[in-house]
């Protein structure tokens, strides 16, 4: 069977993005003053990982990448050329490959960090940013299980505490269109909200890396991370999120039940390059107030595609962008923000709890589908499921779990 190659999910997020600014509070001073050079962090030397490289040098143009770490030194090297040739050398004792190199980035003289690693390892790596004192960016989703994201939360609020800034790569919250718009929602100008959808249906993400002789299954599956739950949620965590996380951001909370179905409709499980994850996923989620949302998500070829939002209300309908214009690229505008808010020259960000809620909106409702029964997000939030290995190696055996068919029992 032909597997297509993925397209960008950036193909469908170029005008999506950004987040909402808490108000002012006290800040940790770093180099980000104007005129004074930023030094920044990254793990995770993958696509989105150096793309957001990109995006801080954009932001300020006294950024200086100074430090980097991937699990594998072939991506770890490649962003350290790519840097080089935009004439930001970084020298080779500062390039930490393997599962354990981040701790020395967070050991490095850096003002924040960015993380961009697959979303399984997020919750352990943003815990120890937020000990080693570093400002965060963070991508989205920030976990792929119920107990990392209890980890992840507990360090958010540790953050807050500390008045560490925290911005996250769910960018519409920072794109003025989107901002105006949910500012207007909720200030009544469609009145009250009756319903909402999101939708984020498109092709396939495959990496598409064959085993090779002597690879080991960590390995493998890190180099196709996209295909196996534990380390990338499957594509309502991994995508799904940016649109579930502009309903709960107009909803003002998240949803207190899901009740969901979803599949496999394509993907031959011959095929290991397609790993353990679905293709689509359908769920009814209802709000604290009884309004209820239609997700849907799916990797379909060959089908028509919609990544979108729309909330109806008693006075009309907006599809959450509509009521605003302008505004600076969103993947930048995360990073001014971010400075500002480290420096306090503008609003003090934090959205560690606000993108591990709507992470944990699409698991929620992923694990709804998963074992076909409806979940209480009360209940759900105590439950013990666990899909990140411990003490995780570059050579231990890690056997792929059986694709998911309720009735079946997760935790």
């Amino acid at each position: 069977m032909e597997v297509k190659k993925a397209f960008s999910r950036r193909d469908f997020l170029k005008t999506a993005a950004l987040a909402t600014a808490a108000t002012a509070m006290p800040f940790v001073r770093t180099r980000a003053e104007e005129g004074e050079i930023v030094k920044v962090g990254l793990i995770g030397c993958g696509g989105r990982g150096t793309g957001a490289a990109q995006n801080a040098m954009e932001a300020n143009p006294n950024v200086r990448i100074i430090a980097v770490s991937d699990a594998f030194e072939d991506q770890a090297k490649r962003a350290q050329r790519g840097l080089r040739q935009r004439n930001m050398a970084i020298p080779d004792e500062m390039v930490f490959p393997g599962l354990d190199g981040y701790k020395k980035v967070l050991a490095a003289d850096i003002d924040y960090v960015i993380l961009a690693t697959p979303p399984g390892w997020r919750p352990e790596h943003f815990e120890a940013a937020v000990n080693a004192k570093k400002h965060i960016f963070t991508e989205k989703p920030v976990g792929t299980d119920a107990v990392g994201i209890r980890r992840f939360i507990a360090a958010a609020k540790k953050s807050e505490e500390m008045k560490l800034s925290v911005t996250a790569g769910t960018q519409r919250r920072h794109e003025k269109p989107y901002i105006d718009t949910v500012k207007k929602i909720r200030d009544g100008a469609i009145g009250e909200v009756l319903s909402c959808r999101a939708y984020w249906c498109g092709g396939p993400v495959i990496h598409n890396r064959q085993r090779t002789p002597g690879m080991t299954d960590m390995e493998f599956q890190l180099r196709n991370w996209y295909s196996f739950c534990w380390i990338c949620g499957d594509n309502i965590v991994e995508q799904h999120v940016h649109n579930l996380d502009i309903i709960n951001w107009i909803m003002g909370a998240h949803p207190v039940s899901a009740f969901a179905s979803g599949g496999r409709a394509w993907k031959p499980k011959e095929n290991e390059l397609l790993g353990n994850i679905w293709d689509n996923f359908s769920v009814d989620y209802v709000y604290p107030n009884g309004v209820h949302m239609l997700s849907m998500s799916r990797h379909w070829n060959g089908s028509d595609g919609d990544v979108s939002e729309y909330v109806v209300g008693t006075k009309g309908g907006s599809n959450c962008a509509d009521m605003g214009e302008g505004g600076a690229n969103p993947y930048v505008q995360e990073h001014i923000d971010l400075m500002n808010s480290m420096t306090g020259k503008g609003p003090y960000y934090n959205e560690g709890v606000q993108v591990a809620e709507s992470t944990m909106t699409a698991i929620f409702g992923r694990e709804s589908a998963y074992t076909g029964k409806k979940l209480n997000w009360d209940e759900f939030m105590k439950c013990g499921l666990e899909l990140v290995p411990k003490n995780p190696t570059m050579d231990m055996q890690l056997p792929v779990g059986p694709i998911p068919a309720p009735p079946n029992k997760r935790w």
